[in-house]
């Protein structure tokens, strides 16, 4: 039988990566309160909150009766800049106070995946791994800050930039693997899937199902 994987996320950004990479999906989303689930952790590094909430999203979605006989990967995005990790911003006042210090400056985007193996005669596997790049982003003017501020893009993305929208035209250069940036490395997702035992070509639109 040809394996079902969902996506625990709403992130249109993430689907589109697995849709331009042939990767046959569906999604469903968790209600996981990410802010209640760190604090129990108590102080932990970008890199681990990142890790940590991915599982947390993908354990939710698994949980429930439609991931029944599926695989379930979960994945989130905490971008560090001088040490502090940032989530999504909400606030336009919270985002510009970012974008002005991020502005001819570098952070790290770590991007933190968690793939469970609910298939009846699956692996049983439950694993994760995180991806991290970094970016550079490019000298901004004033007016450009409050002009992306205003947009909205940036309120609801980690770090308060994407890579694949408006945000693109202030970042340099990436570091690393660009679709960690975007919130779903594929090549760690399909590492994730062979160590479940399933080939990625397995999931690809033109594998012709069993």
């Amino acid at each position: 039988m040809t394996p079902h994987l969902i996506l625990a996320s709403a992130s249109p950004a993430r689907t589109k990566l697995l849709r331009e990479a042939g990767i046959r999906h569906t999604t469903l989303v968790s209600d996981v309160d990410e802010a209640a689930v760190a604090a129990g952790y108590g102080e932990l590094d970008a890199y681990d909150t990142s890790l940590l909430l991915a599982r947390a999203k993908a354990e939710a979605v698994a949980s429930l009766p439609e991931a029944e006989d599926a695989l379930v990967v979960g994945c989130d995005s905490i971008f560090e800049f001088d040490g502090e990790a940032h989530g999504k911003p909400y606030e336009p006042d919270v985002a510009r106070a970012r974008i002005r210090r991020m502005s001819g400056s570098s952070g790290v985007l770590h991007t933190g995946h968690w793939l469970v193996d609910n298939r009846e005669d699956g692996s049983g596997a439950t694993i994760g791994g995180v991806n991290s790049a970094t970016v550079h982003f490019g000298v901004m003017s004033e007016q450009e800050v409050d002009a992306y501020v205003a947009s909205g893009e940036p309120l609801h993305c980690a770090g308060s930039f994407t890579i694949d929208g408006l945000g693109g035209a202030f970042i340099e250069r990436i570091e690393g693997d660009p679709h960690t940036v975007v919130g779903l490395s594929i090549s760690t997702l399909r590492a994730l899937l062979a160590s479940a035992g399933v080939p990625v070509t397995d999931l690809w639109e033109s594998s012709d199902p069993a």
